[in-house]
C-alpha cells in the first residue's frame, strides 16, 4: 500500500511539473494559494497579485471550465441561499431576511457566457469581425445592503469575460462577502484546478479602496453603491 502511494505521489508531482512547463493550471505562483485564505487576503497589493495570476490561469483554461466555474458560483448561491442569507442578514441587520435569500437566487437571471459571441458582418465596403477580450482584473466596490449577492452576480459578468475581479466590500458586510469568495474558490479549484477567479480584501477600509483605486494592476473598476 505504502508503495502505491508512492508512485501515485510521484505521478501527481510529475503532472504538476508539466503542466507548470507547458503555462498550464498549475503554471500560477504558488504564493496565490498558500497567502490566501481561499482568495482572502490582508493587503490590497497580495489580493491584486493573486487575481493577476488567476486571470492568467482563466485564460489558459478551456471555455467548458470557464462555464464549470460560473455554473459552480451559481449553485452556491441558490443551493445555499438559506444559510448565506441570514448570515448576511445577522452581519448586515439591514432590509429583510426574505429579500436576502430572494437576491442570491436572482443569479439564476444573470447573463453569462451566451453574451461572449463573435460577431461578422460583410457589406459593399468590405468584412469586419467583433470579438470581445478582457480587461484583465477588476477593481470591485460592494455594497453593505446586498453584499454577497453584488459580489457573485458581479463574477458571473466579469469571469464570463475573460475577467478575474478583486473586492473591497463594504465593512458592514465584509465577513459574509469572504465566506462567500472561500466557498466559490475552494468549489472551483476543486472541480477545475483554477485558483483565485475572485478575490477579497479581509478587513477592507476607505484606504483600501483608495489602493485598488489607483494600483497599477486594476485596469478598470466597478462600483456599486449602497
Amino acid at each position: 500500500m505504502q508503495a502505491t502511494e508512492e508512485a501515485i505521489r510521484s505521478v501527481v508531482q510529475e503532472v504538476l511539473s508539466q503542466l507548470n512547463n507547458k503555462g498550464g493550471y498549475g503554471s500560477a505562483s504558488a504564493t496565490t494559494q498558500t497567502d490566501g485564505d481561499w482568495g482572502v487576503f490582508r493587503s490590497v497589493d497580495q489580493a491584486v497579485a493573486a487575481a493577476t495570476a488567476g486571470q492568467k490561469q482563466l485564460l489558459n483554461a478551456t471555455l467548458a471550465d470557464r462555464a464549470k466555474a460560473l455554473e459552480i458560483v451559481r449553485q452556491i448561491c441558490t443551493s445555499q441561499a438559506d444559510e448565506l442569507g441570514r448570515m448576511e442578514m445577522e452581519e448586515t441587520k439591514i432590509g429583510r431576511l426574505d429579500h436576502k435569500i430572494e437576491k442570491l437566487h436572482l443569479i439564476k437571471g444573470i447573463p453569462g457566457m451566451e453574451f461572449m459571441r463573435t460577431e461578422a458582418v460583410s457589406g459593399d465596403y468590405g468584412i469586419g469581425i467583433t470579438e470581445y477580450a478582457p480587461f484583465g482584473v477588476i477593481g470591485a466596490i460592494t455594497p453593505v445592503t446586498h453584499s454577497l449577492p453584488t459580489l457573485a452576480c458581479n463574477f458571473i459578468n466579469m469571469v464570463a469575460s475573460g475577467n478575474t475581479l478583486v473586492v473591497n466590500p463594504h465593512p458592514g458586510g465584509a465577513k459574509v462577502a469572504c465566506e462567500g469568495v472561500r466557498r466559490f474558490n475552494k468549489a472551483i479549484y476543486q472541480a477545475t484546478g483554477l485558483q483565485n477567479l475572485v478575490t477579497i480584501v479581509e478587513t477592507p477600509t476607505l484606504e483600501t479602496a483608495d489602493q485598488i483605486f489607483n494600483h497599477r494592476g486594476v485596469p478598470l473598476l466597478c462600483v456599486t453603491g449602497g
